[in-house]
């Protein structure tokens, strides 16, 4: 009896550890650890990232599935916290129970989500931040593109485009995330001293459906829309498929940001946007930073990301670098 007992328990065993061990998947919600039972060292770096209900996000996890397959000795298990702040912090204590090497976040909120990373990095565990920033310091490294700046740059593309005046409509990101603060911010500093009016303003959380809707409503209210500035390019197409519905497409501009090639970039050769600013994903980056800290190399506190504008002048030319 107790060596059936002993044999189930070592059946049990090695089922939890493929468990533990499964891929980066959409949803991985299984419990991770920091061993494991491959010849030689392997470490195990968590992802937890806030939503793949976005593209760019999907773009994310995809360039960093890329990049740690390029190294056999590390091990990417990936979390999926639905937009959910709460299960976001949950996701991420389990990663420092389970002692895991690394700790990658894209946080969907930064004062929620500020106390669980500090406590992983009270844990011994380094944490790269990815795109959204955190209160305070209480990270390794923080990887992302300057929003301040790429909202600034929006609001003089469109300042030039406008002619210096005309009524805009703002879709903006989460208010509660820095990016999307931070592009309001900038596009405000961008338009600063023209005549342009922001004649409406509403926060579509970074979704496409919640954007048509908002434009839905902006289309009922105003008669006279020059241009709508989203602060992502799903916000952008969904201002553009609800202005298409109502008839009134061809009245106005539509810019968005993110350029991934096979969305923002596409629509502007399609015709459906005036213009889109690269917001790079930093997937590539954090695995190669993730694997200098692992091997006890000292990398910088921040790693600022280049952005490029893409328009119907430059499109075919691969955009534009912003200074």
């Amino acid at each position: 009896m107790r060596s059936k007992f002993k044999t189930l328990v070592t059946t049990l065993a090695t089922a939890v550890t493929v468990i533990l061990f499964a891929g980066c998947g959409k949803n991985d919600n299984a419990p991770t650890s920091g061993a494991s039972g491959t010849p030689g060292r392997q470490f195990v770096i968590g992802m937890c990232q806030c939503n793949l209900g976005e593209p760019w996000r999907v773009q994310m996890n995809a360039d960093l599935q890329a990049a740690a397959a390029k190294h056999p000795e590390l091990k990417l298990i990936c979390k999926d916290a639905q937009n959910d702040t709460l299960q976001q912090r949950a996701q991420i204590e389990e990663f420092v129970s389970a002692k895991v090497n690394l700790l990658l976040v894209s946080p969907k909120e930064a004062q929620p989500l500020t106390e669980p990373v500090a406590h992983a990095l009270e844990a011994g565990i380094p944490v790269i931040v990815l795109d959204r920033r955190l209160m305070g310091d209480k990270y390794t490294c923080f990887i992302g593109a300057d929003n301040q700046k790429i909202g600034r740059a929006a609001g003089e593309w469109i300042v030039k485009a406008l002619g210096g005046k005309g009524n805009v409509v703002e879709l903006m990101g989460l208010q509660t995330s820095t990016p999307g603060q931070d592009r309001h911010s900038g596009f405000l500093a961008g338009i600063a001293g023209s005549e342009l009016k922001v004649i409406f303003s509403a926060d579509m959380k970074w979704l496409e459906p919640d954007a048509r809707n908002e434009m839905e409503s902006a289309l009922a209210r105003f008669d006279k829309i020059d241009l709508v500035y989203a602060h992502n390019d799903d916000g952008a197409h969904g201002a553009y498929l609800a202005a298409k519905a109502a008839g009134r497409e061809k009245q106005m501009k539509f810019v968005g940001i993110d350029a991934l090639p096979q969305e923002g970039v596409v629509y502007i050769q399609q015709g459906l946007l005036d213009a889109t600013f690269q917001y790079p994903t930093g997937g590539a980056e954090a695995i190669d930073t993730a694997w200098k800290i692992l091997h006890g190399e000292k990398v910088p506190k921040e790693i600022v990301l280049g952005t490029r504008l893409f328009d119907r002048d430059n499109v075919a030319q691969g955009g534009a670098a912003l200074k």
